[in-house]
């Protein structure tokens, strides 16, 4: 409210001084639509000029980035969900990483059993019982532990029954390689049958259009499958993001609204079987009802389009975004 004040009162300087040049440039605030509406004209062009950032990029990626999380713990909680979210190169490395720390972990433990019992003193004497027979260091050790853990079972180094404690580690590197084995094996199975790759398949129209059909004002855009295997229960919906301000003064930054693309007639529903037209028809409940189409290019909105379906060949959700707005025309 300070901020509008001080910018109406430059502004009436301004017009005071009309005959006056004078070598002072006024710059824009970033302020509500309402609070600049009665801005200069070459303020409004030098704000068209400006480079917005996105909500949501061309893509389809949400241009949002996560800072100042403090409760981080509930990552972990998740674990799951946290690795198959995680970039691939990071997903690899946690991976191995956790394969080959396991592996090093309880070959250390088998060569631990070893030295203690005296093993390594008696590699040579046929009279001596070993825990593992051919367990002669720590990298024998190593491969015996990935040899269990993997159930490769080769046969050259086999634990005997004179070792107890070698038998209770048996059992519990079984079960614990078997815990590791399901998920990670499960996390990169998840990650690897995530359907992202099929928005590839999914093409809008090249320009959506603003233009009389039926005598109704309507925005319109097309969609088309490229793949024969079709989107099951494929539906589509559209939000405007535009920032407004309330009847209270309240100023609500990256506002969503919903834009009617055929939900109370069924039209939202797709069968992508051959190219479709999506329409909106612009009446008094469309959010552009008041928006003129000299004012329309001016103004800071993002047009985003979600689009639905399960695919058919994996029985797997998967959804699409599409950005917009720079690709309207009249």
């Amino acid at each position: 409210a300070k901020l509008t004040h001080k910018l109406a009162n430059v502004l009436e300087g301004d017009s005071m001084d009309q005959d006056v040049e004078s070598p002072v440039a006024i710059h824009q605030p970033k302020l509500p639509k309402q609070a600049r509406d009665d801005l200069p004209r070459h303020i409004s062009r030098d704000r068209t000029k400006r480079k917005i950032q996105r909500y949501v990029r061309k893509d389809g990626k949400c241009n949002v980035h996560h800072g100042n999380v403090r409760e981080t713990y509930r990552y972990l909680t998740d674990i799951f969900t946290t690795l198959v979210d995680l970039k691939w190169r990071f997903n690899l490395l946690i991976f191995v990483m956790v394969y080959t720390v396991t592996w090093l972990f309880f070959g250390m433990i088998w060569w631990l059993i070893a030295y203690i019992r005296g093993d390594m003193d008696h590699i040579e004497d046929p009279s001596w019982t070993p825990c593992v027979t051919n367990l002669n260091g720590f990298v024998s050790a190593f491969l015996f532990s990935i040899e269990t853990e993997t159930t490769i079972g080769y046969g050259y180094r086999v634990i005997t029954d004179k070792c107890p404690e070698g038998i209770i580690l048996l059992l519990i590197q079984s079960v614990l390689g078997s815990i590791v084995n399901a998920f990670m094996v499960g996390c990169m199975f998840v990650k690897i049958s995530q359907p992202k790759k099929r928005a590839e398949t999914l093409v809008f129209s090249t320009h959506a259009v603003i233009s009389m059909r039926d005598g109704k004002l309507c925005l319109m855009f097309r969609v088309g499958d490229l793949r024969n295997s079709h989107i099951v229960e494929a539906s589509i919906r559209a939000k405007l993001i535009k920032s407004k301000q309330t009847s209270e003064g309240e100023f609500i930054p990256l506002n969503q609204t919903d834009i009617n693309v055929g939900y109370y007639t069924g039209d939202d529903r797709l069968f992508l079987v051959s190219p479709l037209i999506i329409s909106h028809e612009i009446n008094q409940q469309s959010p552009f009802w008041e928006i003129s189409k000299a004012q329309l290019p001016k103004e800071e909105l993002e047009i985003v389009v979600i689009l639905e379906g399960m695919v058919e060949a994996t029985g797997k959700m998967c959804s699409i975004l599409e950005w917009l707005w720079d690709r309207c025309s009249f």
